[in-house]
């Protein structure tokens, strides 16, 4: 995508991965391998996909792997020299080659929005993408950042993936209600963090895609902690939608939730079967 208006994709990386412990004492979430790459490199392929060169990735304690990943590794270089898995590296060279990786660290976890507010250092004045690695995302044709995009390109406000869930798991989301203004296409006018089934206003849930604007930073600033004693991304995004200027896209693809275990296992199986190749 050549003439991408959002150039940078930030993602939010410092939490913990409780669901995944012990695995996760030591090894960050966002590198747990789906079959033979780990979640964030598919996120970061995403981004590139969609016309973005800068990654901008928070972190924080313990996730120096993530660092790494996107480095070279001479000692492993020089092993595989000349052979033939040499192979095995053509993609992640690739990614190290055409995008450029800047880290800021999130000393305390205080909620998604202040992970984004975090960010903001990397960021700039400028609209943004962001990316939660652990909603892998599955569209072969055009990514759910590439379609994101097209949409940013005409409405030029926010944008959040959503997606229908079941009722019961209300819980688990930020829940969004609004106005139908073109197929799939939802301009926000409530949103509610983790409601219980009873209190949802839809079944409409928002994922780990979000397209942004810069004045998103000052109302983050300006946002009172939520549920849970956290900035709450939902609470600063209300802020935008009581001016209409939030939509909610009802992307389309097939969403993982990986930070689960059976999501994970679930998006494992299917990458393999569906998706690995054999270098």
């Amino acid at each position: 995508m050549e003439d991408s208006p959002i150039k940078k994709c930030l993602f939010p990386a410092a939490g913990y991965g409780t669901r995944f412990l012990p695995t996760t004492k030591s090894m960050p979430k966002e590198m747990l391998p789906v079959v033979n790459k780990p979640l964030i490199q598919y996120g970061v392929e995403e981004a590139m996909d969609a016309g973005m060169s800068g990654m901008a990735i928070v972190t924080g304690r313990g996730k120096r792997a993530i660092e790494d990943h996107f480095d070279i590794n001479y000692e492993l270089e020089h092993q595989i020299a000349g052979s033939d898995k040499e192979g095995y590296l053509r993609e992640i060279r690739r990614i190290m080659n055409e995008a450029v990786f800047s880290y800021t660290r999130q000393i305390e976890m205080k909620g998604l929005g202040h992970a984004i507010l975090t960010g903001e250092t990397l960021i700039g004045d400028q609209p943004f993408a962001v990316l939660l690695a652990d909603d892998l995302c599955y569209n072969p044709e055009k990514g759910v950042l590439s379609q994101m995009v097209e949409l940013y390109k005409y409405y030029r406000c926010s944008i959040v993936a959503i997606e229908e869930v079941p009722k019961e798991e209300t819980n688990k989301y930020g829940v969004i209600d609004g106005k139908e203004i073109a197929p799939g296409l939802i301009r926000l006018s409530n949103m509610v963090e983790k409601p219980k089934p009873e209190d949802a206003p839809s079944n409409l849930a928002i994922i780990g895609r979000y397209i942004l604007t810069p004045d998103i930073f000052q109302i983050i600033r300006n946002t009172p902690p939520g549920r849970n004693g956290e900035v709450q991304i939902t609470d600063a995004l209300m802020t935008q939608a009581k001016a209409g200027r939030v939509l909610g896209y009802k992307f389309k693809g097939r969403r993982f939730d990986c930070g689960s275990v059976p999501g994970f296992m679930e998006a494992t199986r299917f990458y393999f079967e569906n998706v690995y190749k054999e270098q």
